[in-house]
C-alpha cells in the first residue's frame, strides 16, 4: 500500500492516492487542478478505479468530474451529501465563484459500516456528521482519512450551511472509542496521528467550544 499526498485546487486541498499491488489506484477529495492528478496517474502507470469523498464541498470535489470522465472510476459519496455533489449552491461552488461547476451525476452512495474492497485493500466507511451531515472518515489498514472532521489539533467548521456542532460532537466522540492509532490523513494541511490527536486536540480531550477557525 503506497500512498501520494497532492494537495489541490484553490483552498489546497489534500488530495490521496492509494496504489494497490496490482496498480490500481482509489483517490481521496479532488479539489480541483485535475491535469496534475491525471499526469500523476499516467507517470506512475496506475489505473485510477475508485473516488472517495469525505464530504461534498467544492474544494473537495472541484476536479472529480473531469477525473471521472477521463478514467471512468467509479465515485463514493455519504447519502447524506449526494445532493451537494450535483448542486453549485449545496457545494458551495458558488461562493468560489464557479460557474463553471459541473454536477457529479454517476456516483454510488455509502453508508456508515460498508466496507468498500479495490484488490488487496479494503475501506471502511465512518459516518462524521458535522462538518456536513454526509461527511465520513475511511479507514484502510493504519490510516485513516478523516476530511474535513478532524485536522492536526483541531476540527472542520460547523458554522456553514448543513453543519452542526453537536452532531460534530458525537462525531468526534466516535472517533475517541476507536482503540487503534491511526495515521490521520486530514483535508487540509499536515498529518497526524490519532493517539497524538487525542492527547493534544483540545476538541478531543474535552474541550469542545465553538469559537475556532
Amino acid at each position: 500500500m503506497k500512498i501520494k499526498v497532492m494537495p489541490l485546487g484553490e483552498l489546497r486541498a489534500n488530495c490521496y492516492i492509494v496504489e494497490t499491488a496490482k496498480k490500481n489506484a482509489a483517490a481521496f477529495d479532488i479539489g480541483g487542478e485535475p491535469e496534475k492528478l491525471l499526469q500523476y496517474l499516467k507517470e506512475s502507470n496506475l489505473t485510477l478505479k475508485k473516488i472517495f469523498l469525505t464530504h461534498g464541498h467544492y474544494d473537495h470535489i472541484g476536479g472529480v468530474y473531469e477525473v471521472q470522465k477521463q478514467t471512468g472510476a467509479e465515485v463514493y459519496v455519504h447519502s447524506g451529501d449526494g445532493m451537494k455533489i450535483q448542486s453549485s449552491s449545496g457545494s458551495l461552488a458558488v461562493n468560489f465563484g464557479r460557474i463553471d461547476f459541473k454536477k457529479i451525476e454517476n456516483f454510488t452512495e455509502v453508508s456508515d459500516g460498508d466496507v468498500i474492497a479495490l484488490d488487496e485493500l479494503e475501506f471502511k466507511v465512518l459516518h462524521t456528521p458535522g462538518h456536513t451531515s454526509g461527511s465520513v472518515c475511511y479507514i484502510c489498514n493504519d490510516y485513516i482519512f478523516t476530511g474535513d472532521t478532524l485536522f492536526r489539533c483541531s476540527i472542520g467548521r460547523t458554522d456553514l450551511p448543513d453543519g452542526d456542532f453537536g452532531k460534530m460532537s458525537l462525531s468526534l466522540e466516535k472517533l475517541k472509542a476507536l482503540k487503534e492509532d491511526y495515521i490521520v490523513y486530514p483535508g487540509h494541511e499536515a498529518e497526524s496521528t490519532l493517539d497524538f490527536e487525542k492527547n493534544n486536540n483540545p476538541y478531543l480531550k474535552g474541550n469542545l467550544y465553538d469559537d475556532y477557525i
